[in-house]
């Protein structure tokens, strides 16, 4: 063991990750390593028994089993071809205005988020369907991609999500309130996204021309049932999970194995459904969770070692130090997970950080439910912020190269839905009760 002070081993780990990140290798080989040799050499063989009690406390959470149910759902429903048909619908009625297919494109990851919630699939979705409607009429390339990360980053946040999953028991908060306190909020950026490009359409008519008429030629009555046949498995869906929690008929893993059971039958309904749907599901579901896993296993296991060596007393402190009280501290804190969100993935910033600030917040008066809100929204940004930006580079894979979009086009493109999500969290500071005002009527 090596005599290291609690101020040494924080500035080490801490630069360590964000210097290791930079290398190319995988996220979870990095923060693991680096946690077991720091342990190792602060904590001696002892380190193993540290980080094996805190990854089997996280793992054996009945929670966390929510997560592979609520990706094999999401995984379904994408292949049930929901998308496509909300797009026909939507296209008929908001076509008309100036940027509607990009509000269109928002509304639809704004429905995706509610049902799929996993990013790549919903980005690469919009990508497929809208992306060519949009080029075909003379829609800026820059506003197209912008709306199609922004619409289809939702899905992190509006539950059911895999975040909330994953943050409640790092937080020791309840998911099904995480859950109904992320609604709002996430309701609040598409609205947001939703004026900022009428407003923008409106004012530069020629970036986001609107459908002609005769395109959208279709009698009222066939428009409504349309809608109405378009929207109805979404509800189900929506109703299946998030409801039977509201009401307190069942906690969120079991309605995540209702939303897993509904999203199968909606897929047999639109007889996409067979055994290769079922095996690249069960595959895709597999995949993912054993990514997360890793991650969550290692990030874990760095957040023992940081801790337990009383690193987080120090970072603590400098924090608690901070001018400006607690709106001081909370600035201070937002300001670093946007940082390390544009140079990791969300899922170690949750297991590295939450940990971390948590004790600080409730010292600092915040309500827990709102500040774990609060970090959620701001990882938002973390998909749409360079150099490691997820939803960029999925939007950039997704593209047809015939359309000749360009990183720079998806970046000058991301640039003002950042901003509004910054405005997004204004206003939740500002009006705390647009977060927790929804999780209190909820039936206990």
């Amino acid at each position: 063991m090596i005599d290291l002070s609690p101020e040494a081993i924080a500035a080490i780990m801490i630069g360590g990750v964000l210097l290791l990140v930079l290398t190319g290798y995988p996220l979870g080989l990095v923060i693991g390593s680096l946690s077991l040799i720091m342990g190792y050499f602060v904590f001696g063989t002892a380190v193993v028994e540290v980080i094996y009690a805190r990854i089997y406390g996280i793992m054996t959470d009945y929670i966390i089993l929510a997560a592979p149910l609520f990706i094999f759902m999401g995984g379904m429903l994408e292949r049930a071809g929901i998308t496509e048909k909300l797009y026909e619908v939507l296209y008929l009625w908001l076509g008309g205005l100036r940027g509607g297919l990009a509000i269109v494109t928002v509304l639809i990851g704004t429905i995706l988020a509610a049902c799929v919630g996993i990013i790549a699939a919903s980005i690469t979705m919009l990508t497929l369907v809208a992306l060519p409607s949009m080029m075909k009429r003379g829609y800026s390339k820059s506003l197209a991609t912008g709306s199609i990360c922004a619409g289809g980053c939702l899905g992190i946040l509006i539950p059911p999500s895999i975040m909330l999953v994953l943050y409640g028991p790092m937080a020791g908060i309840s998911v099904g309130r995480l859950f109904f306190g992320a609604f709002v909020p996430g309701f609040i950026l598409s609205g947001l996204y939703c004026t900022y490009i009428a407003v923008r359409s409106y004012l530069q008519p020629e970036i986001a021309p609107s459908v002609p008429a005769a395109e959208r030629r279709v009698p009222l009555t066939k428009k409504l049932s349309m809608l109405a046949v378009a929207l109805v498995p979404p509800v189900i869906l929506v109703f299946s999970v998030l409801g039977v929690i509201f009401v307190g008929i069942a906690p969120p893993t079991e309605a995540a194995g209702i939303g897993a059971l509904v999203a199968t039958f909606l897929t047999v309904a639109y007889r996409r459904f067979n055994f290769t749907v079922l095996k690249d599901v069960a595959l895709l579901t597999l995949r993912s969770c054993g990514f997360i896993f890793l991650i969550v296993t290692m990030a874990v296991a760095f957040s023992a070692v940081f801790l337990g060596a009383g690193a987080g007393d120090v970072v603590k402190n400098v924090v608690l130090a901070a001018p400006g009280g607690h709106w001081g501290i909370f600035a201070i804190i937002m300001f670093i997970v946007f940082i390390l969100g544009m140079f990791m993935d969300w899922l170690p910033i949750i297991f590295i950080i939450v940990p971390i600030v948590t004790p600080i917040a409730a010292e600092a008066g915040f309500n827990p439910l709102w500040f774990g809100i609060m970090v959620c929204v701001n990882l938002q940004m973390c998909f749409m912020t360079p150099p490691f930006a997820g939803g960029i580079f999925i939007c950039r894979g997704a593209c047809d190269p015939a359309w000749g979009v360009t990183m720079g086009d998806i970046i000058r493109g991301v640039i003002p839905f950042v901003i509004l999500i910054m405005v997004g969290i204004t206003l939740c500071a500002v009006f705390p009760e647009l977060i927790t005002w929804l999780p209190q009527q909820m039936i206990k």
